[in-house]
């Protein structure tokens, strides 16, 4: 059946969605008033399992540690999709003064990862309760640790998340973009991240005697402005990338020139190459600069997340479902963000797509970033999150794609 052809259903699925706001709000607070941090999410997974459970959802717990995972089979056979949410919250002590804010001193869900699991678990029941006509299988995956750098995808694709899923479908809720807009992008999405740490090694000696010594900081200074100039005279000006230091250590006190200085930085780019790129001119820059000064360095380069490269023709089913959501005219093709999310390792194994779903506040108070103390959300975005999520696996169903 052509997707054309879907007569009523957006509209069900819509109304569903919002049948159920006071329920999806109720999970989201929950989650936010105890939220947990990477691989500790044992409160958290168990009262999804439960959840689930109560759908008459298959359950499986302790995937990766904490991560669960939900089957649920749907009356006819055809292909598996996944749709996932991650968990963990961050080392954040909450500023607001709302009466869900958390209760657990310095932890606080500072992402929206409380907004994406309320989201899942509303398309979970959603599903269910229209499982015969499903033509496949749909895998909930909650996923612990997205917020660490050696975090949760991976050891979920690990354990077998994967196994059989033919797609999988991610979200996250996004602040600086209005309630009611959706975003997708068809290819790059969001950046790869990568971090590096350069231990520069001079020769300490006294300040009034810096010519008996090698000065690491002078050394180090010069090196963080070679980095600059990578990006602004070493790229191809078509394509994007950021090299931030965002670490200088270096020295005890006024009158000693120290022995060593650590630099550690991060590094952003929307492909594999430009990745590969970055870490080589890093490393060529490094040596020349301290050899130009007779210093040693160490270099400790870590990949820690690959690009999130949408599939084009998974982003297009997850286009449709979200149009028949909020309307063509709030569907934003772009554009992509440096910033980084470990759903890329999924996407790297089968194809899949990835939105972001405005939760800007209309209405009161100022629009805090992620990651901040005051961070919060327009919670008319779980509806439009579930629904979407929704909507997307009976779209795929209904005409499935493979790449």
């Amino acid at each position: 059946m052509e997707l054309t052809k879907v007569v009523g259903l957006p509209s069900e699925i819509l109304q569903e969605s919002k049948n159920i706001k006071s329920q999806l709000v109720n999970w989201r607070r929950d989650f936010h008033r105890y939220p947990e941090l990477a691989f500790q999410e044992k409160r958290t997974s168990a009262k999804i399992a439960g959840i689930l459970k109560s759908f008459g959802i298959d359950v499986k717990t302790g995937i990766a540690k904490t991560g669960v995972i939900g089957t649920l089979t749907g009356g006819k056979p055809g292909p598996t999709i996944a749709l996932r949410a991650d968990m963990d919250a961050l080392p954040i002590t909450e500023m607001g003064e709302n009466d869900y804010r958390s209760l657990h001193q310095g932890v606080m869900h500072a992402c929206g990862h409380d907004a994406h699991m309320a989201a899942v678990l509303g398309a979970a029941k959603i599903l269910c309760q229209r499982k015969e006509q499903l033509k496949g299988k749909v895998k909930f995956i909650f996923q612990p640790a997205e917020e660490i750098a050696t975090g949760g995808a991976q050891d979920m694709i690990k354990a077998g998340c994967l196994d059989g899923v033919d797609a999988i479908f991610g979200l996250h809720v996004w602040s600086h973009i209005p309630e009611g807009v959706v975003r997708i992008v068809d290819g790059p999405m969001m950046a790869a991240a990568d971090k590096f740490r350069i231990e520069i090694i001079g020769k300490g000696s006294h300040a009034s005697l810096p010519h008996q010594g090698i000065d690491p900081i002078v050394v180090a200074s010069h090196l963080v402005i070679n980095l600059q100039s990578i990006v602004s005279r070493e790229l191809d000006p078509l394509e994007s990338g950021v090299i931030s230091v965002c670490k200088f250590h270096g020295g005890e006190t006024f009158n000693i020139i120290p022995e060593k200085v650590t630099l550690e930085g991060s590094v952003r780019s929307f492909t594999e190459k430009g990745a590969d790129f970055f870490h080589q001119e890093i490393v060529e820059r490094t040596r020349l600069t301290c050899e130009m000064f007779g210093a040693k360095y160490h270099i400790n380069y870590h990949k820690v997340v690959p690009p999130l490269i949408n599939d084009k023709r998974m982003a297009g089913i997850f286009k449709s479902a979200a149009e028949k959501v909020v309307g063509i005219k709030k569907i934003e093709n772009g554009p992509a963000m440096m910033s980084s999310e470990d759903f890329a390792y999924y996407l790297k194994e089968i194809p899949g797509a990835f939105c972001f779903i405005g939760a800007g506040k209309r209405e009161g108070g100022d629009c805090y970033p992620h990651h901040h103390p005051h961070f919060d959300i327009d919670e008319n975005a779980l509806v439009t999150a579930t629904a979407v999520m929704a909507l997307t696996a009976f779209f795929y169903f209904l005409k499935p794609f493979k790449s």
